[in-house]
């Protein structure tokens, strides 16, 4: 069974958000100061060790505090097959480079994707493209999940 959400205490500062697939793996990065979230790549690794290490060059330049992983669910909130993989996979990320992760919930963000690139008049590219607007979705639904105002400090910036 994989965790729940709400398992996670909130993470914070630069975070790394994923679109687990068996074939590829969305990627985005985020902020939580900024609340924003944008896409970065796909990795079209299949191997384990290939995707891991693809990871870790994303790691080295981003210096992330933690992670998102999206865990899909049925229509009817029951857990699917690709959930148990996902969690197998967070496990893999946090026993790697030693960081928390957090889950949402990524019913649905691949259509959410797809639709808010039509809206922005544009399409994706490719199947990469698309899985790395939906860890975008992702990533951006925990951000938004935050409980913690933003503040207008002295000139203009925003601070936490």
């Amino acid at each position: 069974m994989t965790p729940a959400p709400a398992e996670t205490p909130p993470l914070s500062g630069t975070l790394i958000g994923f679109d687990f697939g068996e074939k590829r793996i969305g990627v985005a990065v985020g902020e939580t100061e900024t609340r924003l979230a944008h896409p970065v790549a796909a990795i079209a690794e299949e191997a384990t060790e290939a995707r891991l290490t693809a990871i870790g060059r994303l790691v080295a330049e981003w210096r992330p505090a933690g992670f998102v992983v999206g865990l899909p669910r049925h229509a009817d909130g029951g857990e699917h097959e690709v959930a148990r993989l996902a969690g197998k996979f967070a496990r893999r990320l946090n026993a790697r480079f030693g960081l928390p992760v957090a889950f949402v919930d990524e019913t649905l963000t691949s259509a959410e994707a797809g639709a808010r690139l039509r809206e922005a008049g544009g399409r994706a590219k490719g199947k990469g493209d698309l899985d790395a607007h939906a860890a975008t979705v992702i990533l951006q639904s925990y951000l938004d999940q935050m409980n913690r105002p933003i503040a207008k400090g002295a000139h203009g910036r925003t601070s936490a």
